[in-house]
């Protein structure tokens, strides 16, 4: 998460908090007497049992290790994060969008320069993708940063947390897509698995894309944006819960579904602490997500709270709290599944 607010358009930091309690795999929606509705609900139960502890563990262990330098944006540690990510999503058979030439969409040191990044060299988002069966111009984007702060007096900021926790998290909603689709079970909608960078230096990589979206933003349905969901804050230790932010301030339909798929499934305490444009915290403004709201595109922004380990050296792998992680990585899924397979696209009706 970016720790500092930065004026207008840019904005701060975002952190996300963990709980305690263990997540298991059976949690799946209820079925129904109409049989495409039951084929359904069991294509999702397939593919939401895919989203495993140990993958998630596994992948952070890696993104998050000190051979990659704490991933500061353009760094080459932060090259070899991005390498293993788009490997793991060539291994999944998942391609990217048509319109690019790889899983890479460059973000100029000049963009970054002079929205106040300094000197920061070239970096890049990464984007994986699948076109809808139905209504492939319609586009999900599910989003999370991979950069962090990088290495400071010799010292590697790891950022397991902020935002690793995402960022695996992002890799493994993928993986139950494309599970889904294998099975002839793909969503409808299409489905972007966002990584940007440059959000701890000012939301950059998220603002590039919105100024050079590779699908129209009037085609987007929704931003899921999650940005740290592997621990918890002093205020709700100990507690099943996840901080969600933004999802009624542009459409009264996304809150309803959220909380919908979560009752479903994973059962979280829903936090709506932060969920006002008018918090002194102004955490709405504070991430990735940002940059789709301020379109008018309806958001919805998944965090577990700022902790002790925030922005320093000892947000390692070791401190995450995997049950929680998974356990917010499958609402993040089933929400995504139903905006992705409804009939019709969420309403924008709100200013």
């Amino acid at each position: 998460m970016k720790k500092f607010l930065v004026p207008i358009f840019s904005i701060v930091i975002l952190t996300s908090c963990g709980s305690s309690k263990v997540v298991t795999n059976d949690q799946s929606l209820p079925q129904t007497a109409s049989s495409s509705t039951s084929k359904n609900d069991k294509a999702f139960q397939s593919a939401y049992q895919t989203i495993k502890l140990e993958d998630l563990k596994k992948n952070l262990y890696v993104i998050a290790a000190d051979d990659m330098e704490g991933r500061d944006t353009g760094s080459p540690g932060q090259k070899r994060a991005g390498e293993y990510m788009v490997n793991y999503y060539k291994t999944l058979g998942l391609s990217f969008p048509k319109t690019l030439n790889s899983h890479y969409q460059k973000v100029p040191a000049d963009y970054m320069k002079k929205r106040g990044g300094g000197n920061l060299p070239d970096s890049e988002n990464i984007l994986a993708f699948i076109e809808g069966s139905e209504k492939p111009e319609e586009i999900v984007v599910i989003s999370a940063h991979y950069d962090h702060v990088g290495t400071q007096n010799g010292v590697v900021y790891n950022g397991a947390d902020d935002d690793g926790s995402g960022t695996v998290a992002v890799m493994e909603i993928a993986k139950a897509f494309q599970s889904a689709k294998k099975t002839g079970n793909g969503p409808k909608r299409s489905i972007l698995f966002l990584h940007v960078t440059g959000e701890e230096h000012g939301l950059f990589g998220s603002e590039y894309y919105s100024d050079h979206p590779v699908f129209p933003l009037a085609n987007t349905v929704v931003d899921l944006n999650i940005d740290m969901i592997g621990r918890d804050d002093p205020e709700n230790r100990g507690k099943n819960y996840v901080y969600v932010i933004g999802s009624e301030m542009l459409s009264s339909e996304l809150k309803v579904i959220n909380e919908a798929a979560n009752k479903k499934t994973v059962n979280l305490e829903l936090n709506y602490k932060y969920d006002d444009p008018k918090d002194p915290e102004r955490l709405y403004y504070r991430s990735d997500h940002y940059n789709f709201a301020k379109n008018n595109i309806p958001v919805a922004f998944f965090f577990d709270g700022i902790h002790e380990d925030y922005h320093k050296p000892t947000d390692d792998v070791e401190k995450i709290d995997y049950a929680i992680l998974q356990k917010r990585t499958q609402l993040v899924f089933a929400t995504a599944w139903e905006i992705a397979n409804r009939k019709d696209r969420i309403v924008v009706d709100k200013k």
